[in-house]
């Protein structure tokens, strides 16, 4: 199985509170399995997953409104990636010097999700950009010397506070 059949085979089988076809029918982005999936996939810390999961829905979303925001999103479970790697391994060759480029993808996914602030498809943009920058922050204060991510500390996604609306306007 290639890993185009796993994620789809993965996405098939989430529990979205309905049928999943269904959910990708009704037209709502915050109810695609792809979106459901990296937002689980995320707040268990398994970001290298979840990065794949929304990839599968961002490639075809070319013209979509949401392609920046699922790349913001994409670019954010990759940063986390790189933290990940680096705290298993930091006298790795390779994953020892993860830290800059964690810090980059952080800043390549605020410019993504910033035009979607404060709230977009039931998640608190407005936090993950203050995520972003304090975690890139936090990487630049050491120089890029201590990581700052643990799996003690591993950030969930913030959810908005309103529900969100129909049809995929932002709420």
């Amino acid at each position: 199985m290639n890993k185009h059949d796993r994620i789809a085979a993965f996405v098939d089988a989430l529990a979205t509170g309905g049928d999943p076809a269904a959910a990708a029918a009704d037209g709502d982005p915050a109810r695609h399995p792809c979106f459901l999936g990296y937002r689980r996939l995320f707040d268990e810390a398994r970001y290298y997953e979840a990065h794949d999961v929304l990839e599968h829905l961002w490639l075809g979303a070319r013209g979509d409104r949401n392609f920046l925001f699922y790349k913001g999103l994409i670019q954010l479970a990759g940063a986390f990636v790189h933290l990940q790697k680096q705290h298993a391994a930091p006298a790795h060759p390779k994953h020892g010097r993860r830290l800059r480029p964690a810090a980059r993808l952080f800043d390549l996914a605020a410019k993504n999700l910033a035009p979607f602030a404060p709230r977009h498809l039931g998640l608190d943009v407005a936090a993950l950009l203050t995520l972003c920058a304090r975690t890139t922050a936090a990487l630049a204060a050491d120089d890029f010397q201590r990581n700052p991510w643990s799996p003690a500390t591993a950030p969930t996604l913030p959810q908005a506070k309103e529900p969100t609306r129909h049809q995929g306007a932002r709420d």
